[in-house]
């Protein structure tokens, strides 16, 4: 392949580690493994290393195939030990006619443990002084200037001049990688002689995800000749040998007509990996062809990884500062909602806190339909919206992000107080959420070259692009990224809030069961009270009324009115029992759950209350119901209660206007009863379905307030949930919903939470 019939793709999936050629400063020459090792490939330069001819010395023993220079320092070399996998001097050779060569053994191991020993003699001449003997002192030098720096900033621009001391190249770059491999150069030293590319900033295609892993595992790469023809290795068609840690490997065409687009003939680089992973790059770049000894090479990575030490040494401690104060801000939130009631409300107390805690501009709580905003936050709808979105991402226990918009397209609406999300999930149960955000960061980003246009097109062939040229970009729609700390210690505080969730479940779940331990023996109680207080009251009633009709012409008047009055009261005590047992009756009796046409039970249950408004002028206003499944005498007895409410706080009005109608919700039907009587204070709302709760005098309107709890007792063995609004002398209106035909049944609590909404 020639750097002119490139394809962008290809490139990414080029097998880099198996050229099948190398560099033509040195010549490569293969051993199989093993005691007696064989002469397996070579170069096709590599005649001077042999004593056989090139096609004939594949196939035959070391001693056999080898010049005796370099056979009998390989052969010792491989008596000492094991083959190390990264390349280690072996000797100095001079070859008649060839001169003075460096050599360089490791170890390729196959999958089943064999493998082959490469041996590299790479050229010495003219870089004498580039032994390590000559190296050693200012690398000391180097090392000692580096330790006495402590930031990252000095650091590396101290190890860009050092470098470019020891190698002498033009210039020297330091490449630092973000998340998006994207890489921008943070120190530089040179001579002038190639232009400056300090803060700007290279795409990742220009190091594809295979030249990257490379980068990671072999930390040194020489390129002396950027106009070198490879050499191959014979003989051809022969197993792919790899090359990985060839330090002659021959490198990809593209990446050489990008250097030749650079004004580059000459580069090396050395990795720089932190725990592990590739962190940026020492890369360094000369007009003219140029090389670098092993010693100076060997050096050069030394510093490199001295570098990384110190960088990493210097992170690791802002970062576990970092932590710390998370961590104290945590506890301080963990104290809050300790304290709290409902728990969760805690957060919100402590606004700077919670803030604070993700670096952020604004944060929410969501818990079980509740919605808290802290700080510069979208409006309740979007934040809702943005936690149903979440929700139907699988629930993830953590979600983070520093571009939701190109994520979730409606929060372009509101990127300006949240183009930044990390949330964590805090219920299993419930779309419960804690959110952080952060606005949008408007950034210019200068980069060394259109990133857009990584490749340019020229027919059917594509070539590396040719332009360098700064090149500026406006980012947007984007917020600053959240650090590591920040997501490791928001999954901390997920795992606490999910503790504290279960130990209040786990105590919620004990109040159930004896709160329903305590409702059966209540009801068992009244049914047993209400039931013997029947008889009692009707014979008081009975005696008195016998006592009216037999001596009546014996009492006085004040007797006769006190008869009257012991009457009263005992017709009204035996009618508030009955009541009682109704009501007590309704929580023991079983649901038997069947299509019930609503409205055929309105006809029936206004012709019932017919008597009552006999003599009314009353405007009736009722839409048309829908069938439902439920409990007809339980829905008799909700339809009735309101409806004959309705007619009663009506009086005195003229015309009376009640109206019935439904609406059709996701899950939901809600029905409701609307009428222009008297009206409630909305304050007192909340009394309204409570047992012998009333809001008028008996001396206004009749009743004993036990008819809306039993309304509310019926919907909510339905699994539904019931509702008032209303206006002093405006009218109210009383809403209750019934789930439909398969609608999973709400949570117990929810319905206790929407009932008093």
């Amino acid at each position: 392949m020639t750097a002119g019939d490139l394809d962008l793709d290809a490139c990414s999936r080029e097998p880099i580690h198996i050229p099948g050629t190398i560099q033509p400063h040195g010549m490569l020459l293969a051993f199989s493994g093993g005691s007696d090792p064989v002469l397996i490939r070579a170069s096709a330069n590599a005649a001077p290393a042999l004593r056989l001819p090139l096609d004939e010395a594949p196939g035959q023993p070391l001693e056999r195939a080898l010049h005796p220079l370099i056979a009998a320092p390989l052969r010792s070399f491989l008596a000492a030990g094991p083959v190390p996998s990264r390349p280690v001097p072996v000797a100095l050779a001079d070859l008649p006619g060839a001169g003075r060569h460096q050599l360089l053994a490791h170890a390729v191991r196959d999958a089943v443990g064999g493998g082959a020993v490469i041996l590299e003699l790479e050229r010495l001449d003219g870089l004498e002084t580039g032994l390590l003997d000559h190296v050693y002192p200012r690398m000391r030098e180097a090392l000692e200037r580096l330790d006495a720096l402590n930031t990252p900033r000095d650091l590396l621009t101290c190890a860009a001049r050092e470098v470019r001391a020891l190698t002498g190249f033009d210039r020297v770059l330091i490449y630092r990688f973000d998340a998006d491999w994207h890489g921008t150069v943070v120190a530089e030293d040179g001579n002038g002689r190639l232009p400056s590319y300090m803060d700007l900033r290279f795409p990742a295609s220009d190091i594809p995800t295979q030249a990257r892993e490379l980068y990671r595992l072999n930390r040194q790469r020489l390129i002396p000749d950027a106009g070198y023809a490879p050499v191959p290795l014979v003989p051809a068609g022969a197993e792919p040998l790899d090359l990985s840690f060839s330090v002659l490997r021959s490198v990809s065409p593209v990446h050489v007509a990008y250097m030749r687009n650079m004004e580059t003939a000459s580069s090396m680089s050395v990795s720089i990996l932190l725990h592990g992973a590739l962190w940026g790059l020492v890369s360094c770049h000369h007009r003219e062809p140029k090389a670098a000894s092993y010693a100076v090479r060997s050096a050069c990575d030394l510093i490199a990884q001295i570098l990384s030490v110190r960088i990493a040494a210097v992170e690791d401690r802002r970062d576990a500062e970092h932590r710390i104060a998370l961590q104290a801000i945590q506890a301080r939130l963990l104290a809050a909602m300790a304290q709290a009631d409902p728990f969760i409300a805690g957060l919100a107390e402590r606004p700077d806190d919670l803030l604070r805690f993700a670096n952020a501009t604004g944060a929410a709580v969501v818990f079980e339909r509740r919605c808290t905003l802290v700080g510069d936050t979208p409006t309740e709808e979007q934040v809702r919206g943005l936690v149903d979105w979440l929700a139907a991402q699988g629930e993830p226990e953590r979600f983070e992000t520093d571009s939701l918009p190109a994520l979730y397209p409606p929060a372009a609406a509101f990127e300006g107080k949240a183009a930044g999300l990390l949330a964590i999930a805090v219920s299993k149960l419930h779309a419960s959420y804690v959110l952080w955000f952060r606005p949008e960061v408007v950034r210019t980003v200068r980069w060394g070259g259109d990133p857009r246009k990584p490749l340019d097109r020229d027919g059917q062939r594509l070539h590396p692009r040719a332009s360098f040229e700064t090149w500026k970009e406006t980012v947007r729609h984007r917020a600053q990224p959240w650090s590591a700390a920040e997501r490791d210690t928001a999954a901390a505080l997920r795992h606490a809030v999910i503790g504290i969730v279960l130990r209040k479940a786990e105590e919620l779940a004990a109040l159930s069961r004896e709160l329903a331990r305590s409702n059966k023996e209540l009801e068992s109680f009244s049914y047993s009270v209400s039931h013997d207080l029947r008889a009692p009251f009707r014979h008081i009633v009975g005696y008195a009324e016998l006592l009216q009709e037999l001596e009546s012409g014996r009492l006085s008047a004040t007797g006769k009115r006190y008869l009257d009055t012991i009457v009263d009261a005992a017709n009204s005590a035996g009618t508030l029992v009955d009541n009682l047992l109704h009501f007590s009756q309704m929580g023991r009796s079983e649901l038997t759950p069947v299509a019930v046409d609503m409205n055929a039970l309105l006809a029936e249950v206004r012709e019932t209350l017919a008597p009552e408004t006999a003599g009314r002028a009353i405007a009736w206003d009722v839409a048309p119901l829908p069938t439902v499944r439920g409990d007809p005498v339980m829905m008799r007895l909700v339809l009735q209660n309101l409806l004959s409410n309705a007619i009663k706080y009506t009086r005195g009005r003229e015309p009376a206007r009640i109206a019935v109608g439904c609406e059709d919700r996701p899950g939901e039907i809600l029905f409701f009863v609307r009428d222009n009587g008297v009206g409630f204070n909305q304050a007192y709302e909340k009394k309204l379905f409570g047992v012998f709760q009333r809001l008028h005098r008996n001396e206004e309107f009749e009743g004993i307030g036990i008819g809306l709890a039993n309304v509310r007792r019926a919907v909510d063995r339905h699994g539904g949930r019931t509702w008032a609004e209303g206006r002093l002398d405006d009218g109210a209106t009383f809403f209750f919903t019934l789930p439909k035909a398969g609608a999973a049944k709400p949570d117990p609590r929810d319905l206790q939470e929407r009932s008093e909404a």
